[in-house]
């Protein structure tokens, strides 16, 4: 999946539960946020106005439905 770089600002209780929860998972940080950011996108029932070019739509698709999967698992 292609990734871009950005520029956030996170409280500083926000970025500790994510250094800590990466580091649990042993992923980075970058990492973790991108998964979670994802997560709550589709539980809050985000859907892409357009779709990406085929080869991103493939692993997005994948990575949505990872993500709902993970959700269903968590109760």
């Amino acid at each position: 999946m292609a990734t871009r770089k950005v520029t956030l600002s996170l409280d500083s209780g926000a970025l500790e539960f994510a250094e800590r929860a990466a580091r649990a998972h042993g992923i980075s940080v970058s990492s973790w946020l991108s998964k979670a950011a994802r997560r709550e996108a589709v539980r809050t029932g985000y859907t892409p106005q357009h779709a990406p070019a085929a080869p991103a739509a493939e692993s997005d698709e994948a990575e949505r439905s990872a993500a709902e999967k993970d959700m269903r698992a968590q109760g």
